[in-house]
């Protein structure tokens, strides 16, 4: 084998192609930048304006956000005087590191997964956990009050949904007999938002709760914090600051694809060319959740932080619980 077909193979092997192209990197790069465009043309229609146009005005201004990142691109990172400037800068890498992490245990397709692992759901949400560890340390090492009260409110978020969405993965698992995701699309005779849409429902909640997103976009706030844990950073960082709740989006909506909406079925016969092109339909299905949470932004109010806390543990969580004993019971009654 030639040097140019072994660098070849190697970048098309499932362990490189998967979190470099898709669905990792290059993909969901792609994917923050279409859909905050997407975000601002809904909210604008839904509010009678125009949205983003200036930029390929011809195209609806698709290219607005390419725009915006260029000019982070080119602005000056300032270190404050009064921050712990290791962590400072340390704490970006290790939050989009976080971000980036859950995509090497997702499957794009069947059999092209870079980690297969009976335990893959664990990964993936463990690796999402860690992101917010990463926000708090921007926040607290800002040496800024309003980046701390960001950062707090972003400890208190993840205290109230993080339970939320590994009981609803557990009840998913409980029916599945599997927490591989590979081997819980195989198992979807029915698509798990039929097998448990209490479930489903708990665990899109806890999604849009821990992306960030309306009516839980509590972490930052222009009326009272600015941008929370992120007020301080400039330049390109701020930009990742901004990006890191769509790529945790992202990755929850291919996860809640797989789980619930039967991931890549049915497999186009694409397939056969380049297995990575059989996940076109997760790709697409993941797009759809997105787009639906963009939607609600429009159309939801905004809620406090008590408001957002007490629905997380006095509403969600118990249903979340009702979804796992949901589970048990189908699991004992109707499969036997």
């Amino acid at each position: 084998m030639g040097l140019l077909e072994w660098v070849l193979e190697l970048l098309l092997s499932p362990q490189v192609f998967a979190p470099v192209v898709f669905p990792g990197l290059v993909t969901a790069l792609v994917v923050l930048l279409t859909i905050i465009w997407a975000e601002r043309k809904i909210a604008a229609r839904v509010q009678m304006r125009v949205g983003p146009l200036y930029v390929t005005r011809r195209f609806g201004g698709v290219l607005q956000m390419l725009a915006d990142g260029t000019r982070y691109m080119f602005q000056e990172f300032i270190i404050p005087e009064t921050s712990d400037k290791g962590f400072f800068v340390f704490a970006p890498v290790l939050a989009l590191a976080a971000a980036i992490l859950p995509f090497a245990f997702i499957p794009a397709a069947p059999g092209f997964a870079p980690v297969k692992h009976p335990l893959a759901a664990l990964g993936v949400l463990a690796s999402l956990s860690a992101a917010p560890l990463a926000v708090l340390l921007m926040g607290w090492s800002s040496g800024n009050k309003f980046a701390i009260q960001g950062a707090v409110r972003e400890a208190f978020m993840t205290l109230a949904y993080e339970a939320v969405v590994f009981l609803s993965v557990l009840a998913m698992g409980m029916l599945y007999g599997t927490l591989d995701l590979e081997e819980a699309v195989y198992r979807q005779v029915i698509p798990g938002l039929l097998l448990n849409p209490i479930s489903a429902f708990t665990f899109f909640v806890g999604m849009v709760m821990s992306a960030g997103r309306l009516p839980f976009d509590i972490v930052e706030g222009e009326q009272e914090i600015v941008a929370g844990p992120y007020v301080e950073y400039s330049g390109i960082v701020f930009g990742i600051g901004m990006g890191l709740a769509y790529l945790k989006l992202y990755a929850f909506s291919l996860l809640f694809s797989i789980l619930y909406l039967s991931g890549w079925e049915p497999l186009l016969p694409i397939y056969s060319v380049y297995p990575p092109l059989g996940g076109l339909m997760l790709f697409v299905k993941a797009y759809a959740v997105m787009l639906f949470v963009a939607f609600l932004r429009s159309v939801y109010g905004r809620y406090r932080l008590d408001q957002a806390l007490r629905a997380g543990w006095r509403i969600f969580l118990p249903l979340a619980l009702a979804s796992v004993m949901f589970s048990a019971f189908v699991k004992v009654v109707v499969y036997g």
